[in-house]
């Protein structure tokens, strides 16, 4: 009984030692951050909840008439949008495109909301405009 406890053991060992190197070595997307800086909770875990937090934020606003708090997708957009297209979907690089996909999540927000920002970076209508 002791051997195969042993054993186990072993085996247990040696498959979560592989199983921390896949995950080291796995390459994650590569995602335009748009204007990117300071979020509005730890990357970690808005990468975990974010959702939870935008439906919370959708029922204050639809039950509540509370807009623009904490949460908003419009704000996720406004920060997250790429300084290219101003948009948060259109690439697998874009931000939220890009990881929904990587996740094999179905991307249904902009189904309804918009995926651009509502006022372009400067370096977008610089682009747009030759000046």
């Amino acid at each position: 009984m002791k051997m195969v406890i042993r054993i186990a053991a072993l085996l247990l060992s040696v498959w979560i030692a592989s199983s921390a190197h896949a995950a080291e070595s796995h390459e994650f997307p590569k995602l335009d951050i748009g204007k990117g800086g300071q979020c509005v909770e730890d990357p970690q875990l808005m990468r975990r909840i974010h959702m939870d937090l935008i439906k919370h934020q959708r029922t204050e606003t639809m039950r509540l008439g509370i807009r623009g708090g904490k949460y908003s997708l419009a704000e996720c957009v406004e920060c997250h949008a790429s300084t290219k297209t101003n948009s948060v979907v259109g690439s697998n690089e874009a931000f939220c495109q890009g990881c929904h996909a990587y996740a094999a999540v179905k991307l249904d927000c902009f189904e309804c909301h918009s995926t651009k920002r509502k006022q372009p970076l400067e370096a977008a209508k610089t682009a747009e405009t030759g000046k």
